[in-house]
């Protein structure tokens, strides 16, 4: 489903890049189509940032644990 929306996003840009080399683009709408997708890439990177904290959060907990378990296996008789 990806590939197939990154292909469809792939078509609109080329078609508004070709209607922009007809001075067909209102100002206004590329604008705002930039600001929108500023924004997405602030609310995503936001998200990225969020998962890998958790995940450095779970394997600082794990690498503990991982710790823990080496010292009493190896200390118990």
């Amino acid at each position: 489903m990806n590939h197939f929306l990154k292909s469809v996003a792939d078509w609109m840009m080329d078609k508004e890049d070709a209607m922009a080399k007809q001075c067909a683009v209102p100002m206004k709408e590329l604008e705002y189509q930039i600001t929108k997708v500023q924004e997405q890439k602030v609310k995503v990177q936001a998200q990225y940032d969020d998962a890998m904290a958790e995940l450095d959060d779970v394997l600082k907990r794990l690498e503990k644990i991982k710790k823990t378990e080496t010292l009493h296996c190896n200390l118990a008789p």
